[in-house]
């Protein structure tokens, strides 16, 4: 069996909207699934991308135009399991017609997460090319669930289908283009402009691994071709890839980046971090605020640079500065 070149991008936004980019400067047939008539539009008239109106609880849409794609890249949440069922029923219907399929899967790497709430500095490191790792955490850990809902319809798909599962870790870095923001840091960085202080969680000791959006964009590219040209039993044996720069940065030092650059601004009287009281965590991610900037979360990309990917991107710092922090600011 053999996959073609046509591609459905499921959430094409931060992350999605620069794989399609790519995929249609490489000549494939990109359909992005959106939920506003006018990103479709945009998607049409700047990525030169087909798309069509969805909702990931539309399991109806999601499955057919799944049928109807040979690669499948979910990119809108790492939460949604409606959404992934469909996807591998649809899958499973191209299967029986003896169609090979392609689906990469973004999840995160809160699904590491050590329940630290910011008192410490974690010394635990993940390694991609070691499943045994990835499978230790909770089966209820953050988006694991789903996770492991994809690994088990991998196996009973068998030779039918290639699966694999990106797991990023912080994202950060903006595209002109586009004008989207990433999550995390623009968050705490509203936060900050909210309540007169850059805040972080308990001690703000923990750490995360973290990725340019570049980076993981080109990091998805990559990882597509090897699987064009690689046998099902591989991603059977190991789904998962790591995505990151090397650099292991604690929210305390996110923090003091954010403060730095509000008070140089003159947005917020000091530039020193505080902790967050937990009454404030409806203003970041109410009750999941820790397992999203209070966890220790380190991960290596093994996998992708034994495939000749690096990171290649500007520092965490330098692009808070030149880009996310004018587009805050122009809030």
């Amino acid at each position: 069996m053999t996959t073609g070149k046509n591609v459905l991008v499921i959430g094409p936004g931060f992350i999605g909207w620069n794989i399609v980019d790519r995929l249609v400067s490489e000549s494939y047939n990109v359909t992005g699934l959106v939920r506003r008539a006018a990103h479709g539009q945009q998607l049409k008239e700047l990525s030169r991308a087909n798309f069509i109106i969805g909702d990931l609880d539309d399991s109806t849409t999601v499955k057919n135009q799944t049928i109807q794609h040979d690669i499948i890249f979910h990119t809108a949440t790492a939460d949604h399991l409606p959404s992934v069922e469909a996807i591998l029923a649809g899958i499973s219907e191209r299967a029986k017609e003896g169609k090979s399929t392609i689906y990469i899967h973004t999840s995160g790497t809160s699904v590491l997460n050590d329940d630290a709430d910011g008192e410490y500095e974690g010394d635990k490191i993940y390694h991609d090319n070691k499943r045994e790792e990835i499978d230790s955490v909770l089966d209820d850990a953050p988006h694991r669930p789903i996770d492991l809902t994809i690994v088990r319809g991998a196996k009973e798909l068998g030779d039918k289908a290639k699966l694999a599962i990106m797991i990023p870790p912080l994202i950060y870095g903006y595209n002109p283009k586009h004008q989207r923001l990433s999550i995390q840091i623009p968050v705490l960085t509203r936060f900050a402009l909210k309540h007169g202080y850059s805040g972080h969680v308990g001690k703000g000791l923990a750490v995360e691994s973290q990725i340019h959006l570049d980076d993981l964009t080109r990091a998805y590219i990559v990882l597509l071709h090897h699987m064009e040209s690689s046998s099902p039993s591989e991603f059977l044996k190991n789904p998962y890839f790591f995505c990151e720069n090397g650099h292991d940065t604690s929210w305390k030092a996110i923090a003091e980046m954010i403060g730095k650059g509000l008070h140089k601004a003159g947005k917020i009287e000091s530039p020193e971090p505080r902790t967050v009281p937990k009454s404030d965590y409806a203003d970041l991610w109410g009750e999941y605020t820790p397992a999203v900037v209070g966890l220790n979360s380190r991960s290596r990309a093994v996998r992708l640079r034994a495939l000749g990917w690096e990171a290649k991107e500007i520092s965490v710092g330098d692009s808070f500065e030149r880009f996310e922090l004018p587009e805050l600011l122009k809030e």
